[in-house]
């Protein structure tokens, strides 16, 4: 007996045509799903940078003003700019281990924080700087009477420390017969017992595309990105942090 077998048929013109296009459906949908999680994962790791710059600096600064001493030459210079620019400047005890053997004749020195733009790999970024001048310079500007020079920004010395600082806060408290927080008013004698502290770093995907003062302005092309100072708190490519810091010592030093 002969068996009968059915000639197997093949795939038809329509069907190949229908199974590509399901095909390059399936991978328009994972090319889609990847580039969404790229750009998650880069939303998320800006965000964690942003983070530590901003842990950094407030553990630096709370570190600082612990032990601060409050003179009546020492600079709260609060900003007008649209971006806040504002500016410190205050005596401080720092170990012996935080200065050189040249410039450490005792622990009183002096530290300053400032904006300023430095230029890194060809673009312009813009930092919050520390300065620091140790006690020999601090007890010698003590004994001519001022201590202006030593708060005068010298990027030639100072340190960034924190990068994509597009503002920077920090206003003066002192607190009320009520135990409230409210505006210290300029004082010779007896300077502020806090500061509010308000910091805005842009996220890493939109502080690579401002490259130019005129950006980090928000004024410039790369810039418009950053919208108000106003709506920082509401802007996806920026991260906004506070903190209220004790200033350590409050009478006139």
């Amino acid at each position: 007996m002969r068996s009968l077998s059915r000639n197997p048929r093949g795939f038809s013109l329509v069907e190949l045509m229908s199974a590509m296009v399901i095909g390059s459906l399936v991978l328009l949908a994972a090319a889609s799903l990847l580039g969404s999680s790229g750009d998650g994962y880069e939303r998320v790791g800006g965000g964690v940078a942003a983070e530590r710059e901003a842990r950094a600096l407030i553990n630096q600064l709370t570190a600082d003003l612990a032990t601060a001493r409050f003179h009546k030459d020492g600079v709260i210079g609060k900003s007008t700019n649209s971006w806040p620019a504002d500016r410190l400047g205050f005596l401080n005890l720092q170990p012996a281990q935080a200065q050189t053997d040249d410039g450490r004749i005792g622990d009183l020195c002096t530290v300053n924080y400032y904006i300023e733009d430095l230029t890194i790999g060809g673009k312009t970024v813009r930092c919050l700087m520390r300065g620091f001048r140790e006690s020999k310079d601090t007890f010698a500007a003590l004994g001519n009477g001022t201590l202006t020079p030593l708060f005068t920004p010298d990027t030639a010395i100072d340190e960034p420390v924190a990068f994509g600082v597009v503002a920077f806060e920090a206003r003066p408290k002192t607190l009320d017969p009520n135990g409230r927080w409210v505006d210290w008013l300029q004082n010779p004698t007896k300077g502020p017992e806090a500061l509010d502290v308000r910091l805005v770093i842009v996220r890493r995907d939109l502080a690579g595309r401002l490259k130019t003062t005129a950006d980090w302005d928000g004024s410039g092309t790369g810039g418009k990105r950053l919208g108000s100072y106003a709506e920082a708190g509401r802007n996806p490519d920026l991260e906004v942090y506070g903190a209220l810091i004790r200033f350590g010592h409050h009478e006139n030093f």
